[in-house]
């Protein structure tokens, strides 16, 4: 059987940068995704808000030009207002490449990035993982879910989970040269997006194409709503839209960041931490940063302190999305949940 100190479970930006601050630090860590490549099946929709822009070093060729104006729009599309900034506010990713730049930087620092490989089970400190060799378990000091919104880790660990939950659905396709600027449309509609919001990003090389809101008021489903939304979307005039398009989609948690995320075995971070702001577009940025969280959490265990949280500086980095803010006692003071 092997043995490591952290076994993390997905390879989304959260999991990647969360085991390469760990390897960075001197830990043995195993990474692993059910996905066989990590440029396919992308669920974000990359969109990286100005906060994220200045804060990480994220590879310039990844990244679309900077979008300056975002245009609201209200039911029927009739007098939309437009907000320009004189700063880049939103860039979007080019998310396969952005997925195998972070993964090389996690082999870099020493990552075991195990891809096509199910993580099946947590009993007392063996996971069970299902890959192509067949099953196998690996004995881990400390275990991290990164495994999205439904997380099956925080079930095996008794953290808590996402309740609250929208779904989303996308289509991304390349836009001929134009000379317009690169905009953000967003639809306030709650026959078109109940509960959020519909969007169509296009920043001269790609257009992206969204509906969300709450599952159970698309009474057709959210292809759908995704297709008819499309058919009269603004900013879509002189966009031809190719018969070969990715398709994006998948839930997006809006409970805030969840009260117990972390256990003396382990902790959750991004969207299964519930670490996400979808008003502002900003799980990315807890996703892609704070790698050192996560292993002050583990330096923590190693020396057998169970049950400390961090001081109020960590607990501000809680409430601002750091999904590894408290270690070990699950649960952020409580002044900070409620500032949160």
């Amino acid at each position: 059987m092997t043995a490591v100190d952290v076994l993390v479970v997905g390879a989304g930006l959260a999991g990647l940068h969360t085991a390469t601050g760990l390897a960075r630090q001197g830990h043995d860590v195993v990474l692993v995704d059910r996905r066989a490549a990590l440029d396919g099946a992308i669920r974000t929709t990359g969109i990286f808000v100005a906060k994220t822009l200045a804060d990480f070093d994220l590879p310039e060729d990844c990244l679309g030009p900077p979008i300056h104006r975002v245009v609201l729009y209200p039911p029927g599309l009739r007098g939309p207002v437009t907000l320009d900034s004189p700063r880049e506010e939103f860039r979007v990713g080019d998310m396969g490449p952005l997925y195998l730049a972070a993964a090389r930087d996690a082999v870099d620092a020493g990552v075991l990035l195990a891809l096509g490989t199910r993580y099946d089970g947590w009993d007392d400190g063996t996971a069970t993982l299902v890959g192509p060799g067949g099953t196998s378990r690996v004995r881990a000091r400390f275990l991290v879910g990164a495994d999205g919104a439904r997380s099956r880790v925080a079930a095996d660990l008794g953290l808590d989970r996402n309740r609250l939950l929208l779904a989303g659905a996308e289509e991304v396709y390349p836009v001929p040269r134009h000379d317009r600027p690169p905009t953000f449309h967003c639809v306030l509609d709650p026959t078109v997006a109940p509960g959020y919001l519909a969007w169509v990003v296009d920043d001269g090389e790609h257009a992206h194409v969204g509906v969300a809101g709450h599952a159970d008021r698309f009474p057709r489903g959210m292809r759908a709503a995704l297709q008819e939304f499309a058919a009269t979307a603004p900013g879509l005039a002189d966009v031809p839209r190719p018969d070969d398009v990715e398709k994006r989609g998948g839930p997006i948690p809006v409970g805030g960041l969840l009260r117990r995320i972390a256990g003396p075995a382990g902790l959750l971070v991004g969207d299964a931490a519930g670490a996400v702001s979808p008003l502002t577009a900003g799980g990315l940025d807890p996703a892609c940063g704070r790698p050192r969280w996560p292993s002050r959490c583990w330096t923590a265990r190693c020396a057998r302190r169970p049950g400390r949280c961090w001081p109020a500086t960590t607990a501000r980095r809680c409430r601002s999305g750091s999904a590894a803010a408290c270690c070990c006692a699950g649960a952020c003071p409580r002044s900070a949940r409620r500032r949160w």
